[in-house]
């Protein structure tokens, strides 16, 4: 009983704490187009972009190599292309998350296509390059419709979900106060 009281005053002091600190507007304003000059949107792209094809990648040999479609796979597509933009790009702004969410699908279409290659190239007895040189890529919209279902629509969802979420610099609240308290 005496543990949960102890712990209650140190929870009720550490918000009365937060209470009397006030935060300057314009430091805070100040802050935030410190960080705004930080972004750096072609750089978080061409990670993005190099994060899909990488997660895209490694899908298709997964899925190839297990003959096993996984379309969780997508999430972590997803989560790749989000956190490199993250790092890479340091973006606040809005186009930050819409990149992650776009890269993220494309990402996920291209694991897709690219698991297709695959197989076809196993049926045929070509090789992975020759096939994707091969491919008549008109057919290629018909054919992922053939070979998806609709639970790959719930997996891409999640996938652009993560792409627009993870995308975006993290500011903390001690960042803010470190930054901004009067």
């Amino acid at each position: 009983m005496e543990t949960s009281t102890n712990n209650q005053v140190k929870e009720n002091e550490t918000q009365t704490q937060a209470a009397d600190i006030q935060i300057d507007e314009g430091k805070l304003e100040r802050y935030m187009e410190s960080l705004k000059l930080e972004q750096n949107l072609l750089f978080g792209s061409f990670t993005g972009i190099i994060a899909a094809i990488a997660g895209a990648s490694l899908w298709a040999i997964i899925t190839l190599a297990t003959n096993f479609q996984i379309g969780w796979m997508a999430v972590g597509v997803g989560f790749l292309v989000g956190y490199g933009i993250r790092i890479a790009g340091k973006g606040i702004d809005k186009i930050f998350g819409i990149l992650g969410a776009s890269l993220s699908l494309f990402g996920c279409l291209l694991g897709n296509f690219l698991t297709v290659v695959g197989f076809i190239s196993k049926e045929e007895s070509l090789g992975f390059f020759e096939t994707l040189v091969r491919i008549d890529y008109s057919l290629v919209p018909s054919l992922m419709l053939q070979t998806g279902s609709l639970i790959d629509l719930l997996f891409y969802g999640i996938a652009v979900y993560e792409g627009y979420r993870f995308s975006f610099r993290r500011i903390t609240e001690n960042d803010i106060l470190m930054n901004a308290a009067k």
